[in-house]
């Protein structure tokens, strides 16, 4: 009977050479991962084209990433329908593993982990990092419903709020953790606006992402929410989720200020874009369902104009707050630099009764 030989390496077969990206062409990763942004998303792909040169392709690189491992878990074509859901922890091991490969510099036959090693590769994204990410598909492989906000806010984080703070690295942020907990709380403020607005598309794929509490404030269940009569009380729920986006929103344009001011313009449009989808959403009450919410072009480039203006005050205001600073410091070189003052002479006390004695 013949035995199994171990494997050795090979004497002939050279191991491959770690390359960021596989080893593919640098511009065809970029232009692959553009074309999946702008089929993928038309708000983030009208945002990313304020940033500078650089910045913009590392920016679509890893979206073509965050894109395809989207479309791995869930079974689908660049955030079409939901396909067979069989087979999904075969599909997160595959994650993983391209993952992986993709960060140590090997090719993975597939573009967007490639397009991933090429952009970790400049930016310095860890596998740490990228499991993150990983981690909320895997939320939702095992059929993730949240009890609770906290437990909302948890998958908010892990399918969101982990891209803001790799999106953070490849912006080449200053390595704060005030910046990096601003942008993870603008990826909140995106997630709780995509679940407000597909609420119902949601339901119709059996995903429900309303905290049971709210819905139990509302006189709702998770049997019942996404019935047509219950739009009113649902509209009611979907508010909240606006009325916590707008508190993220806000609290990321705290560090959008530490940011370059192509960054900086950039970061505010997509916050203003994607707040606006939430506001809609809220405005529209009974009838935001009716039809998917959207900005048209005409109101992103409002967003956008508004945008360079709260940059630009940005701007003023970082440069008005470096010239105090200077000026305080400039104060305190001053008097460091004066003499020192000499004590003044102690006066001698002269007792007059002794004196006349």
């Amino acid at each position: 009977m013949n035995q199994a030989r171990p494997l050795v390496p090979s004497r002939f077969v050279r191991p491959s050479i770690p390359r960021p990206g596989g080893g593919r062409d640098r511009a065809a990763l970029v232009n692959e991962s553009y074309e999946a942004i702008a089929e993928g998303s038309r708000s983030f792909a009208f945002a990313s084209k304020l940033f500078d040169k650089a910045t913009r392709e590392r920016v679509w690189m890893l979206y073509a990433w965050c894109r395809r491992c989207d479309d791995l878990a869930d079974a689908q074509d660049r955030g079409g329908e939901l396909g067979d859901q069989a087979g999904i922890e075969d599909r997160l091991q595959a994650i993983k593993v391209l993952t992986r490969r993709a960060l140590e510099g090997g090719a993975t036959a597939d573009v967007a982990f490639d397009a991933l090693g090429q952009v970790a590769g400049e930016a310095g994204i860890t596998l740490d990092m990228a499991n993150e990410v990983i981690a909320g598909f895997a939320m939702d492989a095992n059929g993730f419903s949240p009890h609770s906000e906290k437990e909302l806010m948890r998958y908010c984080y892990h399918v969101a709020g982990a891209v803001g703070v790799l999106m953070a690295r490849v912006m080449f942020a200053p390595n704060d953790s005030f910046i990096y907990d601003r942008a993870c709380d603008l990826g909140l403020a995106f997630q709780l606006a995509n679940v407000a607005r597909d609420v119902i598309e949601d339901a119709a794929a059996g995903r429900c992402y309303l905290p049971d509490d709210w819905l139990e404030d509302a006189g709702l269940t998770r049997e019942n929410y996404a019935d047509e009569d219950n739009r009113f009380a649902l509209a009611a729920v979907s508010a909240r989720l606006v009325d916590r986006m707008e508190m993220y929103e806000a609290a990321s344009r705290l560090g959008a200020k530490h940011l370059r001011f192509r960054q900086r313009w950039a970061v505010l449009s997509a916050a203003r874009i994607y707040g606006a989808i939430g506001r809609k959403v809220r405005n529209r009450g009974q009838l935001a369902w009716d039809t998917r919410t959207y900005v048209p072009w005409y109101e992103k480039l409002v967003h956008v104009i508004a945008a360079f203006g709260e940059a630009d005050d940005a701007v003023s205001g970082t440069v008005a707050e470096r010239r105090g600073r200077d000026k305080t410091r400039t104060r305190a070189r001053a008097v460091a630099a004066l003499p020192a003052r000499r004590p003044a002479p102690r006066r001698r006390v002269v007792d007059l009764r002794r004196a006349w004695r």
